[in-house]
């Protein structure tokens, strides 16, 4: 039996892919460990920042934080945002790592994920700019129905603002590759409801505006005829 074929030459092939592999190996744990503490300092950066700009104050007025409340999701919007910095910040280091070891399937799926992130990105801004834009269109109509003295003033108010979170997830969904059929009918159909309401609240609303200048202006005609 040839002894350096059946067992040292399969010992020595082993030893030479680990010595191959070992440097990536190496290479991939200082990837990840410097990769946790620059999450961890890119976590902190994004919160403090957050905090300056008195980004939680500005979400509690557009209505985020009771969404989130409601949700029983116990995060402050900032600390919400500053964690999706963090583990974007740890999957980009594990996408990195796992090149350095060389694993090419692994590594196609991270960066699938990894493309896929802007559209999520995308779509919580979407869902951002809604809720201020809800919460902004629904205090214009309440106040002009409450001008015109409508009863309904809070429920005109309230319909806007549900139909225009509505229709923000809707688009959020589609920024997402989700339910394009979805937003095409939401659209139609929130779109004609909050128009409705804005066209109800404001001609009801300025109702007493045309009627009094029409008064001025025919009071205006009067006079012109009744000088010399």
């Amino acid at each position: 039996m040839d002894i350096d074929t059946t067992l040292l030459s399969p010992g020595r092939e082993f030893l030479s892919r680990l010595a191959t592999f070992l440097p990536n190996l190496l290479a991939a744990v200082f990837i990840l460990v410097l990769g946790w503490f620059l999450a961890r300092f890119a976590r902190l950066v994004v919160a403090r920042f957050l905090s300056a700009v008195r980004f939680d104050v500005a979400s509690e007025k557009a209505g985020i934080t009771e969404v989130l409340s409601r949700a029983e999701i116990p995060q402050r919007p900032s600390e919400l945002i500053a964690t999706l910095v963090y583990w974007l910040t740890l999957l980009i280091v594990v996408m990195t790592a796992v090149n350095a070891l060389g694993l090419q399937t692994v590594s196609e799926l991270l960066n699938q994920i990894l493309l896929y992130i802007p559209r999520v990105i995308a779509a919580v801004v979407v869902l951002i700019l809604g809720f201020f834009f809800a919460n902004f269109l629904a205090g214009v109509v309440r106040t002009a129905a409450a001008n015109a003295d409508i009863p309904e003033a809070d429920i005109l108010g309230t319909v806007t603002r549900y139909a225009l979170v509505v229709f923000t997830g809707a688009v959020a969904l589609q920024e997402l590759g989700i339910g394009a059929e979805l937003v095409r009918s939401a659209f139609n159909i929130l779109f004609g409801a909050a128009a409705g309401a804005l066209a109800l609240a404001f001609g009801l609303g300025g109702k007493d505006l045309a009627r009094d200048w029409m008064a001025r202006y025919l009071e205006s005609a009067r006079a012109r005829r009744r000088k010399p």
